[in-house]
């Protein structure tokens, strides 16, 4: 799929002054042999309406705990969270949200339409199969995959296994989109691929992403701003804005901001591992 990008609009005054999504002194406990372990703690965060953002920190820091939250798979035990004004529970239910995990988890006995419609059939059921199935047509061409309708996941490469689960989730109309690390079993080269497939998304949809990554390379290119996580227990010690101009390509490696954005983000990750260790 080869990118055709726009330049995203600016974000204007009052979308800074209305967040997409909010979390404040947002804080979770998790209990383990009786004894409360705190896994995140202070989470103060806003997220603008059509921006991209994503996480990143030390394996097991917590961000996976934190993108969970969002998605209202886990109740914080202190603060408060909000998606489009909602609760995430709320706003789940009205289908705001979209979840985009690492593993596709494709149904084995569907084809890639069936189970590009199959999320949006369950969560309405007044909507009839021949329309779910133009909405997964048109979300398997969004993410590069007309063709591949019929095709069963055995005959999917990794790549094309995670456009369909992005397709399945733009199947339902969500504001939001949250994805865990949907890259990360991908070869380098494939990544690359889907990373421009996902911003050409991005830039059509104008829909909300946060990224969990562990990819340093992988959150500047895709980010309008990284938010940098650090450990026991989990908090958001930096937040850097990517002054990397758009539309971004495989020159934008080379862009000096590139270079500085990457380089400010691998001093913080080692700052925290070295005190992760202590």
């Amino acid at each position: 799929m080869t990118a055709a990008f726009k330049q995203p609009p600016e974000q204007t005054a009052s979308s800074v002054a209305a967040p997409h999504i909010v979390l404040r002194g947002v804080a979770v406990d998790f209990v383990l042999e009786r004894r409360r372990n705190r896994v995140l703690d202070a989470i103060d965060l806003d997220v603008r309406k059509g921006d991209f953002v994503s996480l990143i920190g030390p394996s097991g820091c917590g961000k996976s705990t934190l993108l969970k939250v969002m998605a209202g798979l886990i109740s914080p035990s202190e603060g408060s969270v909000t998606v489009a004004g909602l609760a995430p529970q709320h706003a789940v239910k009205a289908r705001l949200i979209g979840l985009v995990f690492q593993e596709a988890t494709l149904l084995p006995w569907k084809n890639a339409i069936e189970n590009a419609a199959f999320l949006l059939m369950v969560a309405d059921g007044a909507v009839s199969r021949a329309a779910a199935f133009d909405r997964a047509a048109a979300m398997l061409r969004l993410v590069g995959l007309e063709g591949a309708e019929k095709k069963m996941p055995s005959q999917l490469s990794g790549g094309m296994r995670q456009r369909v689960a992005l397709a399945r989730s733009l199947a339902l109309d969500p504001e939001v989109l949250l994805m865990d690390e949907p890259f990360g079993a991908l070869d380098a080269i494939t990544r690359e691929e889907m990373s421009e497939c996902l911003l050409e998304i991005w830039e059509r949809t104008g829909k909300t992403i946060v990224l969990v990554t562990h990819s340093i390379d992988e959150a500047v290119y895709l980010s309008r701003e990284v938010h940098v996580m650090g450990a026991n227990p989990a908090r958001i010690i930096e937040t850097l804005p990517i002054h990397l101009p758009f539309p971004r390509n495989g020159e934008s490696y080379a862009n000096p901001a590139f270079k500085a954005a990457e380089h400010r983000l691998r001093g913080l990750l080692i700052e925290s591992h070295a005190k992760r260790r202590t």
